[in-house]
């Protein structure tokens, strides 16, 4: 039994759900969400309420059905208020600027790292902190560990690129190391 699945998704006035061959489609004053629905799963609207539930008694079903419950309830938190990630960019000469549809990010390479904005997200750089946001949670999530994966930070001096308030297990160096000797 899911537990996320059981509980009945409220949607908030000026959010509209509806489901229709085989998709389900989240509208309101954030964007519009659409994802593809499993045959698994059924979805059911009524008086303000999203209830997720099994289409068939099989082990599939049972594993999908808190899974697209949280899904659901994403979308419909998306699409009324954005979700919201913040990266730090940490290092001597370490930087990231917009440019265009892109971000630039200079990380200790030899080279500029450009990276490509995806449609629906927007990017926004402070200086060292880069917050992304967007109603897909999905899509804010993957942007923001393709990000992190240029240039993760590194134990010793703990440079690179980490979410805001991710703690860097550090490492001692030569000099502790060799003193112990």
């Amino acid at each position: 039994m899911s537990r996320t699945g059981k509980l009945p998704i409220k949607i908030p006035a000026g959010t509209e759900v509806s489901v229709a061959s085989g998709e389900i489609t989240v509208k309101g004053k954030g964007g519009t969400l659409k994802r593809a629905m499993h045959p698994a799963v059924k979805i059911e609207i009524a008086s303000g309420e999203a209830v997720v539930s099994q289409a068939q008694q099989t082990r599939l079903a049972k594993a999908l059905w808190g899974t697209y419950a949280a899904h659901v309830r994403n979308m419909v938190t998306g699409v009324n208020t954005p979700f919201q990630k913040k990266l730090q960019v940490e290092g001597i000469g370490y930087r990231a600027e917009l440019s265009g549809k892109q971000l630039k990010l200079l990380v200790g390479f030899s080279h500029p790292v450009l990276i490509a904005i995806p449609e629906g997200i927007t990017a926004l750089v402070e200086k060292n902190i880069i917050t992304i946001t967007g109603a897909n949670k999905d899509q804010v999530g993957q942007f923001a560990a393709t990000i992190r994966a240029t240039k993760k930070p590194e134990p010793y001096k703990g440079k690179g690129i980490r979410y805001e308030g991710e703690v860097v297990r550090r490492k001692q160096g030569k000099k502790a190391a060799s003193a112990a000797a």
